[in-house]
């Protein structure tokens, strides 16, 4: 008997996985009947505003595999609209709109319902990540756009959590040019360096020292007005962030599906961890694993 969910994991674009794996995935048959059972009656998604995405995890070392996840966010909004670029090779994380990497949040239609007429479906509930990307289009898009996929990751900001990006960067990164010599590139922290000893350091010419000193002190301003504007506008959400707001961040709730194990396969490792992306912007209310 087919089962109205039974395609939902499926449906659900894998994030950050690389596009070679994504065949691999989305062709095993994974169980995934924990999550399809979390909308039945007793489940801990029925009849709540459901936001779903996928990603992978890495399962074993010495025959390492990848293994398809999902993560249910419960909540009254959209989590974001927003991914969140982030790799080994890059400085900093970089912050797109979905829709710049052609995703976005659809309506889950079941099995049983997708001859539905389309007024029938505003009433949805459950909404999934989908990618409208096409492999054979990466091509067009050069290597470090395409690679943007492997990287990306789901964003969403919670404004009520104090985290690390409370305790605001202190260094600025320096590209100094120079007429007769390769640009200077280094970085300035200016709670921890001595800007007269990073120049004795950089060995820069006495007719350069004056120019180089102003260069660096423009930079440092303009990242604390960026950061102390930031800062601003922060409080300012804050002060005129309604009840109603407020009580629908309170009650995002995160839920996250393993396949379930089959008889005679490998137990699969699970982690209450969702992504780096979430981890540093949201705190993680409650995760449920497959079981």
């Amino acid at each position: 008997m087919t089962r109205n969910m039974e395609d939902l994991w499926r449906q659900v674009f894998s994030v950050g996985t690389e596009w070679e794996a994504m065949d691999e995935i989305y062709g095993s048959n994974w169980d995934f009947s924990n999550l399809e059972n979390a909308f039945e009656e007793g489940g801990e998604l029925l009849g709540q505003n459901v936001y779903l995405f996928g990603c992978t995890e890495t399962q074993g070392i010495a025959d390492a595999s990848l293994v398809p996840v999902v993560v249910a966010v419960v909540s009254r909004f959209a989590p974001s609209d927003k991914i969140a670029i982030v790799s080994v090779q890059r400085a900093n994380e970089q912050i797109w709109p979905m829709k710049r990497l052609k995703m976005d949040w659809y309506p889950y239609i079941p099995l049983g319902r997708r001859d539905a007429k389309v007024e029938d479906l505003k009433s949805c509930r459950v909404f999934i990540l989908r990618c409208k990307q096409r492999k054979v289009g990466l091509k067009q898009l050069g290597i470090d756009r395409a690679k943007e996929y492997d990287y990306c990751l789901p964003h969403f900001y919670n404004p009520f959590k104090k985290d690390e990006d409370d305790q605001q960067e202190s260094e600025v990164q320096i590209l100094f040019s120079r007429e007769s010599e390769p640009p200077l590139i280094c970085s300035f922290d200016w709670e921890l360096d001595v800007l007269d000893e990073l120049i004795e350091q950089e060995a820069l010419a006495a007719d350069e020292k004056d120019a180089f000193k102003d260069f660096v002190k423009e930079k440092v301003r303009e990242a604390k007005k960026v950061q102390r504007e930031a800062r601003e506008a922060k409080e300012k959400m804050l002060q005129e962030m309604g009840d109603e707001t407020r009580a629908a961040f309170d009650s995002i709730r995160f839920y996250k599906f393993y396949p379930v194990s089959l008889p005679g396969s490998p137990e699969i490792a699970k982690s209450s961890f969702i992504n780096r992306a979430y981890d540093s912007e949201v705190f993680l209310l409650f995760s449920k694993f497959g079981r």
